[in-house]
């Protein structure tokens, strides 16, 4: 099988992706390096996503780099903006040339004789080959692209109309002047329903339990005052710092105070909805804020759809599907042309490769992350994990500027090996901190936090700033040799 070498190897040419790659051409010119991505075009989410509405959930200025200022009046950001934003980005950093696109990095092997990871890639088109690279950063993404979570919902096949699941949305899906029902309650549930309440005859978003729904204005006043007023550049870095901010606070005050916070979203949500709904049965979750992420409505969008009467929220468990739609326990029947299972991701380390050293497999969910991105006991290996509670982003970018410090570092010095590892056993838990289904459902996939640093995955912007940006390289636990 042919073999190429390279310095480093980045797979996944998504948002993580195309931030490292940046990081990589800015602070790492000497260095040669590739981007692997199975599709046929970048973007990730971006690119995979087709629903009506589909949207960030987090602020652009934070959601994008901290290098490329986001000049759109819009913070939250329709997908086709956000996927038009990574696109100039490449176009900047000159990257199109480094991605090999339609190709899939099936295993990853570290040869401990050569010092090097042997990834062997299988192109769409080709005969599958290896590149030999001495470090790997993973930005794949925490979800399996082929496949969303659809739990077995019984009399599944017995129904006359379509089922779509969001992840595999068909691009000619006529649903005007139909009735449909969504399933879910998360992020993509909360989007589609005001997406599509203009044109369906009606829809119905149906939950088994509520979530917690923020409202907020689509458009950041504050950031596009200091646009008008101040140079991009200035501008941009101080919308961001406001947006991570008022995150880190929002965030920190629901931890220490959940029913402060849980009594103002109830608050808001009574507010924006007719007197109708009940809100204690259909916003009022049995969990705190932030115990799972909160959900976005752009400028109330949700709400008014509900307040009109273009959408209704019945909060109930599925008893089976019909052949007319969908009957829930109480005894309601739900009619329905079209069923959008809404119903969660599945998640995948790495993209589902294969990860071994020496031959012998890596098991991720025994090692702890160090710094929330270096598995223990494993070299020359960065897994980019953004946060859950914040922008994806925030974290990404703080890992691909540790990762070209790293790599810096070992040129410099002629090293071949980093690792972080440790004999001292660790009271550990989850790595992500969230009590969500999708991360509790694969929690003997993922690895684990461990208890104090550097082996604690604080998702916190602040302290991983302080620690990853500024913090020492080598600290005693990784070890350049």
């Amino acid at each position: 099988m042919a073999r190429e070498y390279i310095d480093v190897l980045v797979i996944g040419a998504g948002i993580s992706g195309i931030g490292q790659g940046c990081h990589l051409a800015r602070t790492c010119k000497d260095r040669s390096f590739a981007i692997i991505e199975s599709r046929a075009n970048l973007g990730g989410t971006w690119d995979l996503f087709k629903y009506p509405g589909v949207r960030s959930d987090s602020d652009m200025f934070t959601f994008g780099y901290r290098f490329k200022p986001w000049g759109s009046p819009k913070d939250i950001a329709p997908g086709e903006e956000i996927l038009n934003y990574l696109n100039e980005t490449v176009e900047e950093y000159s990257l199109r040339e480094k991605i090999r696109f339609q190709s899939r990095v099936t295993s990853l092997d570290w040869s401990s004789t050569d010092k090097h990871w042997i990834a062997t890639v299988a192109p769409n088109d080709g005969d599958p080959y290896e590149i030999a690279a001495k470090f790997v950063s993973s930005c794949t993404g925490y979800y399996d692209y082929e496949n969303g979570y659809l739990p077995d919902f019984k009399g599944y096949d017995d129904f006359n109309g379509q089922i779509i699941h969001p992840q595999h949305w068909p691009e000619d899906l006529d649903y005007a002047g139909k009735r449909v029902v969504v399933i879910g309650s998360g992020a993509t549930a909360i989007t589609l329903v005001p997406a599509m309440a203009d044109s369906a005859e009606h829809i119905t978003l149906l939950q088994r339990s509520p979530t917690y729904i923020f409202s907020r204005p689509g458009a950041d006043a504050v950031a596009n005052t200091l646009q008008r007023f101040l140079p991009a550049a200035w501008a941009h870095k101080l919308s961001r710092m406001k947006s991570i901010l008022l995150g880190s606070y929002i965030y920190w005050i629901s931890k220490r105070k959940p029913d402060r916070v849980r009594s103002y979203l109830r608050k808001m949500a009574k507010a924006e909805l007719s007197p109708d709904i009940d809100v204690d049965k259909h916003f009022n979750p049995a969990y705190d804020p932030w115990d799972q992420r909160l959900c976005l409505s752009p400028d109330g969008d949700f709400y008014a759809s509900l307040r009109s009467g273009a959408a209704s929220i019945v909060t109930d468990h599925i008893d089976r599907f019909t052949e007319t739609g969908v009957l829930t326990k109480s005894g309601e029947h739900l009619d329905a042309d079209i069923i959008v299972t809404a119903t969660g991701l599945q998640i995948q380390f790495c993209g589902g490769m294969e990860i071994s050293m020496d031959g012998e497999p890596v098991k991720a969910a025994d090692k702890l992350v160090y710094r929330g991105m270096m598995l223990s006991g494993v070299p020359n290996l960065a897994v980019v994990f953004g946060y859950t509670n914040a922008s994806w982003t925030l974290k990404a970018e703080l890992t691909a500027d540790f990762i070209c410090r790293l790599v810096n570092r070992m040129f410099k010095k002629g090293a071949d090996v980093v690792m972080a590892e440790t004999d001292v056993p660790h009271d550990h838990g989850a790595l992500l901190g969230l009590n969500s289904g999708y991360l509790l459902r694969a929690a003997d996939l993922l690895p684990k936090s461990g208890t104090k640093k550097p082996w604690k995955n604080y998702e916190n912007y602040i302290q991983d700033m302080l620690s990853i940006r500024y913090g020492k390289i080598e600290d005693g636990v990784l070890k350049i040799s």
